[in-house]
């Protein structure tokens, strides 16, 4: 794919460019038109306390009622999960939804094995807010790579 970005030689602020290119999404300024990234949380709220202000500016935090309500293009952030509710989420949601697994600091390694097996794109131990934030950011770039990564298979005929 070619893309041909702004080539003049004012001052201009380029964090993000005028295509909406996956760049630096976390860059972008709060006030900047387009979806802004929610991530649902499911399971212990009290597990995410104090996420909201570390991540970047119109990022969103929510707290569905339960898997049925999870909107399309929602980052799902289960928090205190387990393999079976994993298994439970991947089932229900859609395969492109992004599920990051919040499981405790002392989790065993077959834990993080069974989660990441049942379905979870990322799985973080611990909590802590400034790090979950960033492994969120970080899972949401990935999502937006892929969708630019598959732009051309997503027309090919059938």
């Amino acid at each position: 794919m070619l893309v041909q970005l702004n080539q003049t030689t004012a001052t201009h602020d380029f964090s993000i460019t005028a295509t909406g290119l996956p760049v630096n999404p976390s860059a972008a300024p709060a006030r900047s038109r387009g979806p802004h990234p929610v991530v649902a949380v499911l399971g212990r709220p009290a597990r995410v306390a104090g996420l909201a202000t570390h991540l970047p500016g119109g990022w969103a935090v929510r707290h569905p009622s339960g898997l049925d309500d999870v909107r399309p293009g929602e980052i799902v952030l289960l928090a205190g999960t387990t393999v079976r509710e994993v298994g439970l989420a991947r089932a229900v949601l859609p395969a492109r939804s992004r599920v990051v697994a919040l499981v405790d600091d002392e989790a065993p390694p077959g834990v993080v094995a069974g989660v990441l097996t049942a379905g979870a794109d990322v799985c973080v131990r611990g909590g802590q807010p400034a790090i979950l934030a960033g492994h969120l950011v970080a899972c949401r770039r990935r999502d937006l790579a892929q969708r630019w990564a598959n732009l051309d298979a997503d027309k090919l005929p059938v």
